[in-house]
């Protein structure tokens, strides 16, 4: 049988944490679906596009990761993609509880599918794509929290 994940999210931008989390899931399934949401809570810096194709280049070396945008519910892409589990990375307990009640939430409503979750690397516990963002807004320098073409997009978004 194949084990195929989802690992969803905005990636607004893509940053070194989530990189690590995709490096990392996709040692473990055999197929890893990487799912970029329009995320309607959120104003995003880059469009829904422009983010499916940076997760694009970040993972042009591995030949089991997939990237393409959903919008609707997380259970309902997951039987589209014939996928058993999700993916979630965890930074701090803060998270833990919220992507728990997501987990039994989705797991109520597709009860054949597991969230797996995997601590973000000590390295990027701190980082978010909102960090990223703030920090670029100001001017600050992003190079050690996103790939090197990501954070010349960012700045190009802020001039």
């Amino acid at each position: 049988m194949i084990k195929r994940a989802v690992y969803p999210g905005s990636f607004d931008p893509v940053t070194l944490g989530h990189i690590d989390i995709i490096e990392r899931s996709a040692e473990i399934v055999d197929e890893l679906v990487i799912g970029v949401l329009p995320n309607k809570g959120k104003n995003p810096l880059f469009s829904v596009q422009e983010r499916v194709k940076m997760l694009q280049t970040v993972t042009r070396d591995l030949p089991n990761v997939t990237v393409e945008s959903f919008d609707g519910l997380l259970v309902d892409f997951l039987r589209v993609k014939d996928a058993e589990f999700v993916i979630r990375g965890l930074r701090a307990i803060t998270d833990f509880e919220y992507e728990l009640q997501m987990a039994q939430t989705n797991k109520i409503m597709a009860p054949n599918t597991d969230t797996i979750f995997l601590a973000t690397g000590l390295e990027y516990a701190y980082l978010s794509s909102t960090t990223v963002k703030e920090v670029a807004s100001y001017g600050g320098d992003i190079s050690k929290f996103v790939p090197d073409f990501v954070a010349e997009a960012v700045y190009t978004k802020y001039r």
